[in-house]
């Protein structure tokens, strides 16, 4: 099993702290959680999204990953 790259142990770990932090937000904003195929794919974009800006600003990913799950609006 890889440990890098897009399939790799650290990615899907990325992948299911977002899934996490996702589900917080729903919940505590009061919004119904959506199907696990939906969050699953919101939080593989944002992941993706927050692996972008990491790459063009040097910034750590789990740090943009709370930064933009925090300011997701519904």
């Amino acid at each position: 099993m890889a440990i890098l790259g897009k399939n790799g142990f650290i990615r899907k770990q990325e992948v299911a702290f977002a899934k996490k932090l996702l589900a917080w937000k729903y919940e505590q904003s009061g919004m119904a959680l959506p199907g696990e195929a939906l969050l699953s794919a919101h939080a593989e974009k944002v992941v993706e999204d927050a692996h972008c800006i990491a790459k063009k600003s040097g910034n750590n990913v789990l740090e943009i990953l709370k930064h933009t799950i925090k300011d997701i609006r519904r």
